[in-house]
């Protein structure tokens, strides 16, 4: 018998012969025959694979399912139990697309739907999914006003900078401000992508929100970094002017002590200097406390004194696949501190699930006297990409009796997790920056007053032609927002405008000016074009239309259709009815991401947007996104 006949046997649910071929040749048995078992809902067969064969229960398909997977598809309640409950096996427990055990049985095997919840004690609604935050929200920092909870995360060139986030429930967030939003303050505009404003902390003083964050400069020495901090009385501000305080390092966060003196923790390890009372004044010298538990780039310091101890929270290991969050303790703020027996609290330890890079945590403590903790996280695709860029999740946080957080029980990052409090409304509706663009869209680097004007009644948008290409620090006047989503489709009208030669306009896949692509109108020879470029690098990967834009043409419709790394480019000219048509196929966007180039700081995601370049004349686009 070979292993393919084994498997047929399984599936005719031949038990007898199943146990004589593996009792004469045990090497037969395969993780497809283990797989084949649980879909089929053959317990005898299961069990006697289980309990009597060499199989290893940690095993995965390509697409990351585990046996319990495969057992939910049986819908046999009898296999799912045994398989949890003798097996140990999670039905919460996510594949690379994030789909749980629970998800496959849900609505379509009641029977075993209802022993989830009983062996819960919660509906499936009852849950939440992780990343919280998708798409370009990396280095969370958080903290709780009553029954409020604001978030603030990194920006880096792009403007408005270091969006703050609200939410009532931990789980649904609405973007109400930013910390710096008047252009004039932001001083961007000669640094190169992945610079600018990095790992930015909230916290609330005597009735004022404080944010810091480390101001990373290009590679010009003497000066790489320098921290700021901003202030309001308001969480969504507008905040003062920023502060700069040059003491080097990076990732900063405010510690405000029960004496009242107040602190500001630096990397590398944790480097504490003490502020005066405004919070933007260093008044000390800066002081090593700890350095960390894992010793390899350790960053990300955060400082929380419970029942007797400072507790020290630090981020190591570097902000990719060996990313964890580390803890220690002291009885005093200057004493030597112990490490935690149980680091990693969080890290990643399966190489090929969905969810890596796991750290840059931050605790808050619930009104009720729960503990949780968000933190960066990534999602691979393909040959390790993370297009969506660096995350936010959370997971719950459990002190132990001997007085140590641990998060999710140690079990790494949650798929699926009980939520924290019944669905809330956000506080507040999302509304437009004082910079004019909806709270969740931005530039890089700041436009010039009145070069990108919004209506948001019409939903227009009315964007000046930058003088310089996107593919150039100087470029402006790019309007974008995250790319949430693996799958989805993203368009926008443009107004098709009267354009000179080299003029373009259309839409974008962005990443920085090193690595994106335009979709739009090309000015040649005095007729108007589409066009596609792919610019990665130094390197432009240029298609032109053979036949120019319709004559007469008021309005287009530029579409992308985007599928993990492929994007599929068509376009509509709205005052005909001809369909859409399909202008080009961009296969492989990889460049999109962290991973895609080796050239500078990469550290943001895939992003979408409108652009116009007008060279050194004159260009208006009118774009209305749909």
């Amino acid at each position: 018998m070979d292993a393919t006949r084994l498997i047929t046997d399984i599936k005719d649910n031949n038990i007898d012969t199943v146990k004589s071929a593996l009792i004469q040749e045990p090497s037969l048995v395969s993780k497809e025959a283990l797989f084949c078992a649980a879909q089929k809902g053959n317990l005898e067969i299961l069990r006697f694979l289980v309990e009597y064969s060499r199989i290893s229960l940690n095993e995965y398909d390509d697409d990351h399912r585990n046996v319990l997977h495969y057992g939910a598809e049986s819908g046999n309640l009898e296999v799912f139990r045994y398989l949890v409950e003798k097996c140990g096996m999670d039905p919460v427990c996510g594949d690379k697309h994030l789909v749980t055990p629970w998800d496959l049985v849900h609505d379509k095997y009641p029977a075993i739907e209802d022993y989830l919840c009983e062996r819960y004690d919660h509906k499936y609604e009852d849950f939440y999914r992780n990343p919280i935050r998708t798409g370009f929200f990396p280095d969370p920092s958080i903290c709780r006003v009553g029954d409020d909870y604001y978030m603030v995360n990194s920006s880096f060139i792009f403007f408005p900078c270091i969006p703050i986030s609200h939410s009532r429930d931990l789980i649904h967030w609405e973007i109400i401000g930013h910390a710096i939003t008047n252009p004039d303050w932001a001083h961007l505009d000669e640094l190169e992508g992945g610079r600018g404003y990095w790992a930015p902390d909230i916290s609330f003083y005597k009735g004022r929100y404080y944010i810091t964050a480390t101001y990373r400069l290009n590679d010009v020495p003497p000066t790489y970094r320098r921290q700021i901090v901003v202030s309001s009385e308001k969480p969504e501000g507008p905040y003062t002017e920023p502060v700069f305080i040059d003491e080097d390092g990076i990732d900063p966060s405010i510690f405000n002590d029960d004496d009242g003196k107040r602190y500001m923790l630096l990397n590398r390890g944790a480097r504490i200097i003490e502020l005066d009372e405004s919070g933007s004044k260093q008044i000390s010298e800066a002081r090593l406390l700890f350095y960390g538990d894992h010793k390899r780039a350790p960053e990300g310091p955060h400082l929380y004194k419970k029942d007797g101890y400072y507790y020290l929270l630090e981020a190591e290991g570097g902000t990719g696949p060996g990313h964890r969050v580390t803890v220690s303790r002291s009885k005093e703020l200057f004493g030597n501190y112990e490490t935690c027996p149980y680091n990693p609290i969080m890290r990643q330890d399966d190489p090929d699930a969905a969810i890596q890079r796991c750290g840059h945590g931050d605790l808050v403590e619930t009104q009720d006297g729960r503990w949780y903790m968000v933190y960066l996280c990534g999602r691979m695709i393909g040959d390790g990409y993370s297009l969506l860029g660096r995350e936010t999740a959370l997971d719950p946080v459990t002190w132990t009796p001997d007085g140590w957080p641990i998060v999710n029980n140690l079990k790494g990052p949650s798929a699926m997790q009980v939520k924290p409090f019944a669905d809330s409304v956000s506080a507040r509706e999302p509304g437009i920056s004082p910079c004019g663009l909806p709270m969740d869209y931005m530039t890089p680097r700041p436009f010039a007053d009145g070069d990108v004007k919004y209506d948001p009644y019409a939903g227009r948008f009315e964007i000046k032609g930058s003088k310089a290409p996107l593919s150039s620090v100087d470029s402006r006047n790019i309007v974008l927002r995250r790319q949430t989503s693996f799958d989805f489709e993203y368009s926008a009208i443009l107004e098709i405008p009267e354009m000179n030669e080299g003029q373009t306009a259309g839409i974008t896949g962005y990443y920085d000016e090193n690595t994106f692509f335009e979709f739009g109108i090309i000015c040649r020879n005095g007729k108007m074009y589409l066009y596609s470029n792919e610019h990665v690098g130094d390197n432009d990967d240029l298609l032109i239309s053979n036949e120019p834009v319709h004559s007469g043409a008021k309005k287009i419709k530029l579409i992308m259709n985007t599928s993990y790394l492929v994007r599929r480019l068509s376009y509509s000219y709205m005052d005909a009815d001809d369909g859409n048509t399909v202008f080009g196929v961009l296969d492989n966007v990889y460049y999109l991401c962290d991973e895609g180039l080796k050239k500078g700081k990469r550290f943001t995601g895939a992003m979408m947007g409108m652009y116009a370049y007008s060279g050194e004349g004159d260009l208006t686009a009118v774009f209305y996104e749909n």
